[in-house]
């Protein structure tokens, strides 16, 4: 992890032997297999480009031919030889047009793969909650994920043909140059391509690192943009229109003075470049001289030697330009290597977290048959859970009744060092609702992050009998979430309305449901429960009708316990108590978090936090 740390601290991204090896590995996504559609479509690209290149070379030779037929006045050959030339000019924009296409269908397919199998390991029980919220190793995931990931895999596409086959185009043409200057002018042009080489390789490491924060940026001034969106209404009653611009403006300058420092060093790249395409131009003429001046072709008529010329001088611009590609591929080659860099980067801290970080749901709870040893500290939270229940059913009460047992517990904040909490001794046992209390910041809703495992064990530990999710243990959090979709999808939340069962008698209970908490009104609205909505619920819905909609949820899934984190603090005292009732009912118990008194009417243990690491658990008499 130390080396991921330095990677995001200060350490300078550069076109080197690290961007290699993390490029290799986004690869292994890209080709997924030996025989497969991206591998398919990148043999026919590389088949593509080199037939390109055959009509290419076919129609750089056409110029002498004319010479030679306009000096011989041939007027049935240049009638052949304009419809020759049309054939190969339409072939050729056939072939330029489909490289195109199919350099866009592998940007997609390359985009689609890597973005999937990013998107497997991001939603892997929390991971993408470790990400965005614990791991400050990682800026913007989203943006990575959304934008860079996507111009990463456009330039590669745009790179990938010419990379490949100029070495082969290359070595052809610098025979053809033998041929007709000897190894002097293949020489001259390799010093010249090794010198731009080097000079460029110096230029694009600066331009790699500012690629890389400049993209940063970019994705810190979008989410101050987002935060705005989701935020508007709050921002609107504290008429704090003027403090968000001046934190948004200096999101903006962050960004433009990174955009300027990259514009500096592409600069001078981009001078480079030009000056070496130019300078590859005027070599042609350097070279062609050589055989001319030596007498080689004083045996020619004008006319052959104005065609040999044009043939040789076509040659050697393409040898040049073969390698001056190459030299042009360099700016896009260093975008590429940024983009890179911050997508493998992502891609690294998701390993490393899902093998050595925090537990997840699934390892970190136990579906052991045996009982839970108590120790001997736990006594007294047992005795109180024990009144509540009568004897004989205590002692043949077994771990399929105690959905968590939380044993000498010590929590802090993961970025923190003070102990919210030390040595928390309980259990969530069936029947037996448990209220959580305390000061706001004394770890209430710490204390569920620990239990589904979001936060790591200080020490102690938290055991499980019963799976974590919304057919085991259901958690309502404090800032209720809505999905994109319809009324349905955001009642049977987290299942998907494809897998949904389109039962009548589900379905009717449903609309029981929403009429006895008095959302009813909300199926008027739509029209009907599953009817497709672009809503934007948190825009659409009041805070009480945010909370109310959530115990729909609760109420369809029916688990067997149920963490409720302030959960009824944004509807009346009538309502609260029918929601607690129908919980009731449906034998939820439950572990809830408030400071409402009315709450105690629901529950038959307190537990209370102190904020300075203290804990009691004590029963409730009304």
């Amino acid at each position: 992890m130390e080396r991921l740390e330095s990677n995001n601290n200060g350490q300078i991204y550069k076109f080197d032997f690290l961007f290699f090896k993390r490029f290799f590995r986004l690869a292994s996504f890209m080709f997924p297999a030996f025989v497969s559609v991206p591998v398919l479509l990148c043999m026919f690209l590389l088949c593509l480009s080199l037939l390109e290149q055959v009509v290419i070379n076919r129609i750089g030779f056409l110029p002498s031919e004319y010479y030679t037929i306009l000096g011989n006045k041939d007027e049935q050959s240049f009638k052949d030889i304009i419809l020759k030339t049309f054939l190969f000019i339409l072939t050729e924009a056939f072939l330029s047009s489909t490289i195109s296409y199919v350099t866009s269908i592998l940007h997609i397919w390359w985009r689609q793969k890597l973005t999937v199998s990013l998107h497997k390991e991001y939603f892997t029980d929390v991971l993408y909650y470790y990400v965005n919220i614990l791991n400050k190793k990682v800026d913007n995931p989203d943006q990575r994920i959304a934008d860079d990931l996507d111009n990463m895999c456009k330039i590669f596409s745009q790179i990938f043909a010419p990379v490949i086959i100029s070495p082969f185009i290359t070595a052809y043409y610098v025979w053809k140059v033998v041929q007709m200057t000897g190894y002097l002018g293949p020489v001259i042009i390799l010093v010249f391509f090794v010198i731009a080489t080097i000079v460029n390789q110096f230029l694009m490491s600066p331009v790699v690192n500012y690629v890389y924060k400049k993209e940063k940026c970019e994705g810190d001034f979008r989410f101050k943009h987002m935060q705005i969106r989701v935020n508007a209404e709050s921002m609107a009653f504290y008429q704090s229109g003027a403090t968000e611009m001046f934190k948004t403006n200096s999101k903006l300058f962050d960004l433009l003075q990174a955009q300027y420092k990259l514009a500096q060093r592409k600069y001078a790249l981009t001078f480079s470049i030009k000056f070496y395409d130019y300078v590859g131009s005027i070599l042609n003429y350097i070279i062609l001289a050589i055989p001319i001046f030596t007498g080689v072709f004083d045996n020619l008529t004008p006319v052959q030697l104005s065609a040999l010329i044009s043939s040789n001088a076509f040659i050697t611009i393409y040898l040049i330009s073969c390698f001056t590609k190459l030299i042009d591929l360099s700016s896009l080659a260093a975008q590429n290597a940024g983009l890179a860099h911050r997508v493998a980067i992502l891609f690294e801290v998701l390993k490393i977290q899902k093998s050595n970080q925090i537990p997840t749901f699934d390892s970190f709870s136990s579906y052991s048959d045996e009982r839970f040893n108590i120790p001997e500290t736990d006594q007294t939270a047992i005795a109180l859970l024990h009144k509540e229940t009568n004897e004989d059913n205590s002692r043949s009460s077994d771990s399929s009744n105690v959905a968590i047992s939380v044993k000498n517990l010590t929590y802090r904040i993961p970025s923190s060092r003070e102990i919210l909490c030390q040595n928390l001794t309980f259990q969530l046992q069936s029947g037996i609702n448990i209220l959580v209390t305390g000061e706001s910041g004394c770890g209430k809703s710490s204390l569920v992050r620990m239990i589904t495992g979001l936060w790591p064990v200080t020490s102690g530990h938290i055991e499980c009998n019963i799976h974590l999710g919304n057919k085991g243990m259901m958690c309502l959090p404090q800032k209720p979430y809505f999905t994109n979709g319809s009324l349905l999808q955001q009642i049977i939340y987290p299942d998907r309305e494809e897998t949904f069962n389109y039962d009548p008698v589900v379905q009717d209970e449903i609309f029981q449901y929403l009429e006895k908490i008095k959302l009813q009104c909300l199926v008027s609205r739509v029209g009907q429960l599953d009817k497709r909505l672009d809503w934007d619920w948190y825009n659409e819905l009041s805070p009480g009708q945010q909370q109310r909609l959530c115990f729909a949820r609760l109420f369809y899934h029916k688990p067997k316990f149920a963490a409720l984190d302030e959960s009824t603090s944004q509807i009346n005292l009538e309502a609260e108590q029918v929601m607690y009732s129908l919980c009731k009912e449906l034998n939820i118990t439950l572990i809830s978090i408030g400071h409402r008194r009315s709450l105690r009417h629901y529950h038959q243990i307190e537990l209370h936090l102190d904020g300075n690491g203290g804990w009691k658990m004590e029963p409730i008499n009304l």
